[in-house]
């Protein structure tokens, strides 16, 4: 799959690009090759199809693409602990290096960062409860079912929480001194992610598809347009409130000085929103961070590390889902015990995401599951918003990397100064 940087540079690098200008009909070729080839437009595209076709497509089509959205979700289901596992340990043999107090402190902080994300949108959840209405879940048991599940038996303690721990286990071991176990551990990785990328990666619009085909039969669309009418607004105030005091603690509290980084992002910030890709930004993320920084080497470190994986707009946006569908469905807010094993899961499982680019969601569906009990239904709601905000997510995503960045610059250099070890270590 190309991007528009990559065709463009092929085509000026070679001779005919250096002979005359790009051509009416190259243009328009590259231009249709990269709308088919971005992924909203792809299920865009597809749920249109579907959305025409539906009235007169008898039963067991619909029935069929959820039967096939399933069977996706099953095999995901049953590869999830295994990815989050090598992950983990990948990142902690990482460490194994000269910058290993720095790639230390940025992982730390990362997982911070992540984890106060979700605990806020706890908070906003909280808040926001109380001005929505109550969906009526009574009117969504219309009889829809699969034609035929997958008898997978997955063992009880196969859980991406055990793999957590596994993965930092295997991956402190590991970083002993023995390379068998570190090229077993990086081989399995690297055959994980090939996999998400070039097998489940490529499913998420059919994956989608038998969701919405199920929200289309039970009904469920016209809940959720009841329901979730009001819901972007705060969403999207919530979100706004949180990068901008990302911001203003990052600048030392100083307000023009937020407002100026706020505005080096906005390129970034409008690529994302365009493209839905955080990773084909971040020249022009590192290029408003490093405007900003008082050591400007520091983004070309900070930026790459963090861009896929410390996601605040997706963080953010999917634990206020979580709560708020969770309490529209049960009649009850999480509680404390519920929400703190699912927090440190859900944030651990950011570092597999990274390998299903656009697929964040894909891979978190099955820790839904398995701490707040997602229903089917409910799995179809999130995954519904999901699309919708896919553009106001990758936003988020880029402009609070910048806004993270500066506030780890003023972490770093305060270690720089505390620690003395520090003082002679470089993060690149």
């Amino acid at each position: 799959m190309f991007d528009i940087q990559e065709l463009t540079a092929r085509f000026w690098l070679s001779d005919q690009g250096r002979r005359r200008p790009t051509s009416w009909a190259m243009n328009m070729r590259v231009s249709m090759h990269l709308f088919f080839q971005n992924r909203i437009v792809q299920i865009a595209t597809l749920l249109l199809i579907y959305w025409a076709l539906a009235p007169v497509c008898p039963l067991s089509v619909h029935q069929g693409l959820y039967t096939i959205s399933l069977l996706i979700k099953d095999l995901l289901l049953c590869i999830l602990p295994l990815t989050v596992g090598l992950f983990i340990a990948c990142s902690i043999l990482s460490f194994h290096n000269k910058a290993a107090l720095f790639i230390l402190v940025l992982f730390l902080f990362e997982a911070l960062s992540n984890s106060c994300s979700v605990w806020y949108a706890f908070g906003c959840g909280h808040v926001v409860a109380q001005f929505l209405p109550t969906i009526e879940v009574e009117s969504l048991t219309h009889s829809f079912e699969p034609l035929w599940r997958l008898p997978l038996l997955v063992p009880p303690w196969w859980t991406a929480s055990r793999a957590t721990f596994v993965g930092v286990l295997f991956g402190l071991i590991a970083s002993f001194n023995l390379p068998h176990l570190q090229k077993v551990i990086i081989t399995g990785k690297e055959w994980i992610e090939k996999v998400l990328t070039n097998v489940f990666s490529r499913l998420i619009p059919l994956f989608i598809l038998g969701f919405v085909a199920k929200m289309h039969q039970t009904h469920l669309i016209g809940q959720i347009y009841q329901s979730y009418a009001d819901f972007l607004l705060w969403l999207c105030l919530s979100l706004v409130l949180y990068i901008a005091a990302l911001f203003f603690v990052g600048a030392g509290f100083h307000f023009v000085r937020s407002l100026r980084s706020a505005r080096h992002l906005l390129p970034a910030a409008g690529m994302a929103f365009s493209s839905g890709c955080s990773l084909s930004t971040m020249p022009w993320t590192i290029q408003g961070c490093t405007r900003s920084l008082q050591h400007p080497h520091l983004a070309h470190a900070v930026i790459p590390a963090t861009t896929n994986i410390q996601q605040i707009g997706d963080c953010i946006v999917n634990a206020f889902l979580c709560f708020l569908i969770y309490t529209q469905f049960y009649g009850t807010s999480p509680s404390l015990s519920m929400w703190i094993p699912f927090s440190l899961v859900f944030v651990l499982t950011r570092y597999a995401t990274a390998a299903v680019l656009g697929g964040a969601i894909f891979i978190m569906l099955p820790v839904y599951e398995a701490y707040l009990h997602f229903t089917p239904d409910m799995i179809a709601i999130i995954l519904a918003f999901n699309v919708i905000l896919d553009p106001i997510i990758t936003c988020a995503n880029v402009v609070a990397n910048g806004a993270l960045c500066l506030l780890f610059e003023r972490v770093w250099i305060y270690l720089t100064k505390h620690l003395p070890s520090t003082s002679s270590t470089k993060p690149l």
